[in-house]
């Protein structure tokens, strides 16, 4: 285990050079998936954010160009933590200048949120409804996030508090006691999780994680996190600040996301 990683909740490693062998392998389609008519959707942020979910085409190894595996410590110390987890296609999360501007149907309060407090957040639970009620629709194991282009410390970094998923877990697992496995899905978090979410402001550093191609971060799962404005004097190349995530399905749902380390 590395040395922290459940105490801190995020650990980042140093190029590899089996993962930077992935980055080159990965980048083609990564910048093709940018420019997909099929992936238009994804462009959002008035022009600043390409979300880019599923839009990487890689098998359930991870593998995209069908030659180069996703290797390196990173994985190494996922497969020891987790297991070996087939992978969904990996996102391909590109930042430009100036973000952030409001995304689709953004309001003024939560482009505040997003430019202040980073867009900070759990993943896996999506606002539904008028008033926005959260549940935990996707648990995922881990997530893994890996730079494919080289960008300036300030070009919007990933974000993590440090210790957060600790707070988070406890609040999770106190709404969560005494429901059916089963139901989990539908108990409403909402509440619990706005309040851990203002303790962990009060109560975490901020931290925002720059990392170049070749490197790798891991997050825990319930780790609260977000993305960083793009700084004055950021600098990147055509492609943005381009970064792939994976964050694979807890394979025993909502009771397994709350149980396991």
């Amino acid at each position: 285990m590395v040395t922290g990683f459940h105490d801190r909740g995020w650990v980042r490693f140093p190029v590899d050079p089996a993962t930077l062998a992935w980055v080159q392998s990965a980048l083609p389609a990564a910048r093709t998936s940018v420019t997909d008519p099929a992936h238009a959707q994804w462009l959002d942020c008035e022009g600043t954010w390409f979300i880019g979910v599923d839009a990487l085409p890689n098998d359930p190894s991870g593998c995209v160009d069908g030659q180069t595996p996703l290797a390196g410590a990173a994985i190494d110390f996922i497969e020891q933590e987790y297991g070996v987890q087939p992978l969904h296609r990996g996102q391909v999360s590109v930042i430009y200048p100036g973000y952030p501007k409001a995304r689709r149907g953004e309001n003024e309060a939560a482009l505040r949120y997003r430019r202040n407090r980073d867009a900070a957040h759990v993943d896996g639970l999506k606002p539904s409804g008028p008033d926005r009620r959260r549940h935990v629709d996707e648990p995922h194991s881990w997530i893994l996030g890996l730079p494919l282009t080289e960008a300036s410390p300030t070009a919007a970094p990933m974000v993590v508090w440090e210790g957060s998923h600790t707070i988070m877990a406890d609040a999770f697992g106190t709404v969560l006691a005494g429901h059916d496995p089963a139901l989990m899905h539908q108990v409403d978090v909402t509440e619990a999780y706005q309040s851990a979410r203002r303790e962990v402001f009060e109560t975490c550093p901020r931290i925002e994680v720059f990392a170049q191609p070749g490197e790798a971060y891991v997050l825990h799962r319930h780790c609260l996190h977000g993305v960083a404005p793009w700084g004055d004097d950021a600098t990147a190349g055509p492609d943005g600040r381009m970064i792939a995530y994976f964050r694979p399905d807890m394979q025993s749902g909502v009771a397994g996301w709350i149980e396991f380390p």
